[in-house]
């Protein structure tokens, strides 16, 4: 019934197996990849025909953590996946990236990869064995894939890359001094590319020594996709790339000159319109049979690419007229709105991040319900692209892959220079709303970002900045490395490279190459260029605020630290929580106890933090033998009176510690609720408080002579 081939080797400290040809025997192309007992599932199915008028290449990949696979049960009412969560939707992108570029120029059918996480070990991410997997299927598929690629994760220790750190050595890198980086990186045989990354303020050499591991790493496993390719490959599709030289050659003799002129204004919106314009002209020369060319919107596309990229290999010329190695105007604002906790206008030529940051206590750190297990994340970055920004009328609603994508590049870049939870026992939530965009709002989030938490008062390490440098290389291998690139020349060019850090390294680093031509040496290039784009934005950052203010908006939490045993967290929350809800109500202050402890006392009243504090000290301090207390009579019984003094303790006052002269009972001077001035005098044989009375000033709390006192 099934004709299996599998194919297996030894790869790092795991066995890597795929097998193929007993599931999903349907779709073009089915792969199971396993690593260690981490199984992932990709299918792959494309349409045997390009849909009239597609004038772009529609490949969907979709990346699925079934619970299952880790033996659990969703959360939530209806107790089944929903929804994509943000490690899906990333892992999505991840697998889309080097995947895309590598088909045939030409090909527009539609394209499906569907990968699900089938069994998760809680060893080894699943993400890589998706991207092994999905590249697996593609080349087995028949379909017109110029693969394959594999990946694979670096983590640094010590001086050493490591191979495939496992799931809990990259979770929360900042709590794991050891580990410095968590870096993905795709490729093929003879190239990187993707690259993304994670990483703790590393220098260019060891940044592009990690690439470099990665990719020698993962040649096995391109042999071992090869190998299955050989024995269990289908038919390739008949797929002939469309000649519309041309369509193309009509295109450039009726507009290239007009098309040259509109890419020489350097105001974004009036360069629109004048290249909107150009095509306007091109098309009115064109018969009806070449307006009905679906290769047409191609055409032009190649034309505007050709006009970009020759003036800028050339001539070393660009839209805007900047040198190569020239950041745009940058100017920087902070403190700008009154009632958050912090915020910054960063403005970049025409791109513009207005970011806001507000501080929150442990009820505001997110929970996340990911596959390994259950953790909370006290550090949020949401980034929103809202059309406006582009000058456009568009969708507008719940972010999509690229926002979320954006988003997490920029909380990679700003993790690392995070003061410790300890030091600073903030949730905090950042927004950047991109306002303008030509060219890297990312990397101005980066910034923005940097700067509105320090305008908060949050003792960042270092700030940090980013830039976006970019790549045209020429067919006779001549190339030119942008920094700080337009729109138009990240869409246009080979590479986008971002790369953001402090003065002292790198922190996050993203790469998308579109053509395999890519060699170390550009990739050097590059990183240096990039590292004097972001010391020079640093410069102008530093302008506005170099360090976190010491004082906290009047509208931000203040919040207090206190550590008390293990043992008495039960006496502080009480019964159902009822002593709790007593100390937050009476207080004003949000009281957030931790298992190890550790509680964190919140308000922005300092008076109402330090009375929840001393409720919390009175309930879990032990009273002191001869120090003097207040309290309140709570019960009077024949030989002496009950005295709550010290939180919830009570101790006893005999008759014959009351006053200094006998009394018939202690009801003759007290009253049951009435306030009075204890000394504590030791403990007795059975552990009972012995307290007395007459040797304190009733009045002012002092204690005084006496000679009846024991």
């Amino acid at each position: 019934m099934f004709n299996i081939v599998k194919k297996e080797i030894e790869w790092g400290h795991d066995t890597l197996t795929l097998e193929t040809g007993k599931v999903a025997r349907q779709a073009d192309g089915s792969v199971i990849a396993t690593y260690g007992e981490t199984s992932v599932m990709a299918a792959v199915t494309y349409a045997k025909a390009q849909k009239p008028g597609q004038d772009f290449f529609p490949l969907t990949v979709h990346y699925n953590e079934k619970y299952y696979a880790a033996g659990k049960v969703p959360g939530g009412f209806f107790k089944r996946e929903a929804r994509p969560t943000e490690k899906e939707t990333l892992t999505s992108r991840l697998i889309d990236r080097p995947l895309r570029p590598l088909f045939v120029p030409g090909f527009k059918n539609e394209v499906l990869v569907i990968c699900t996480v089938l069994s998760h070990d809680l060893e080894n991410d699943p993400d890589i064995v998706a991207m092994i997997a999905a590249s697996a299927a593609l080349t087995i598929s028949g379909a017109p894939f110029m693969g394959p690629i594999a990946g694979a994760r670096v983590g640094f220790v010590d001086g050493d890359y490591i191979l495939n750190p496992s799931v809990d050595d990259m979770q929360d890198l900042k709590n794991n001094p050891e580990q410095r980086l968590d870096l993905v990186v795709a490729g093929t045989k003879d190239a990187v590319m993707m690259v993304e990354s994670e990483a703790y303020e590393m220098s260019e050499a060891e940044m592009l020594g990690a690439v470099k591991f990665g990719h020698e790493q993962m040649q096995p496993v391109l042999d071992l996709i090869i190998d299955l390719a050989e024995s269990a490959a289908k038919e390739p599709f008949n797929f002939q790339a469309p000649d519309y030289s041309d369509l193309f050659a009509a295109v450039k003799a009726a507009g290239e000159d007009q098309m040259r002129a509109a890419y020489a204004i350097t105001d974004k919106q009036e360069r629109t319109s004048a290249v909107s314009a150009a095509k306007d002209a091109i098309k009115a020369t064109l018969t009806d049979e070449q307006l009905d060319d679906p290769n047409l919107g191609t055409a032009l596309k190649k034309l505007e690419s050709a006009v970009l990229r020759g003036d800028v290999v050339k001539n070393g010329k660009r839209i805007d007229g900047r040198a190569l190695d020239t950041v745009r105007a940058i100017e920087s604002e902070v403190g700008l709105l009154p009632r958050t906790h912090g915020s910054a206008l960063f403005t970049r030529g025409e791109t513009q991040g207005l970011v806001v940051t507000t501080l929150g206590t442990g009820d505001d750190e997110q929970f996340i319900d990911a596959l390994h297990g259950n953790f909370k994340s006290n550090f949020l970055l949401h980034y929103n692209f809202p059309p406006y920004s582009v000058g456009e009328v568009g969708r507008f609603g719940p972010p999509g892959r690229r926002e979320i994508g954006h988003g997490k590049l920029a909380w990679r870049a700003l993790q690392a220079v995070l003061p410790s939870a300890t030091d600073f026992p903030y949730t905090i939530r950042l927004v950047s709303e991109i306002t303008e965009s030509n060219g890297s709002s990312s990397m101005a989030s980066v910034c923005g970002g940097s700067l509105s938490m320090m305008d908060a008062g949050v003792p960042l390490k270092a700030p940090v900045a980013g830039v976006a440098m970019g790549l045209v290389m020429e067919d006779d291998g001549e190339f030119a490395v942008l920094t700080d690139i337009l729109g138009d020349e990240d869409h246009l060019g080979d590479m986008d490279f971002k790369v953001a850090g402090t003065e002292a390294g790198i922190t996050s680093l993203q790469m998308d190459i579109k053509i395999a031509g890519i060699t170390p040496a550009i990739m050097e290039k590059a990183l240096e260029q990039a590292k004097a784009g972001r010391i020079h934005i640093l410069g102008e950052m530093a302008k506005a605020l170099t360090a976190g203010r010491t004082e906290f908006s009047a509208h931000a939490p203040r919040i207090e630290t206190m550590q008390i045993p293990t043992d008495k967290i039960r006496e502080v929350i009480g019964s159902g929580g009822k002593v709790i809800r007593e100390i937050v109500e009476m207080s004003g202050a949000k009281v957030d106890i931790q298992d190890d402890g550790t509680i964190k006392i919140a308000s922005a009243n300092g008076e109402a933090i330090q009375k929840a504090y001393d409720m919390i000290h009175s309930i879990v301090a032990e009273p002191e033998e001869g120090k003097v207390y207040k309290g309140k009579v709570v019960k009077i019984v024949d030989f002496g009176a009950f005295v709550n003094f010290f939180g919830k303790r009570d101790g006893l006052v005999h008759v014959s510690q009351i006053e200094n002269r006998r009394l018939n009972h202690p009801s003759d001077v007290l009253k049951e609720g009435q306030d009075v001035w204890v000394k504590l005098l030791g403990f007795d044989d059975r552990g009972k408080v012995r307290l007395a009375m007459k040797m304190v000033n009733q009045e002012t709390g002092e204690e005084q002579a006496s000679e009846d006192a024991e």
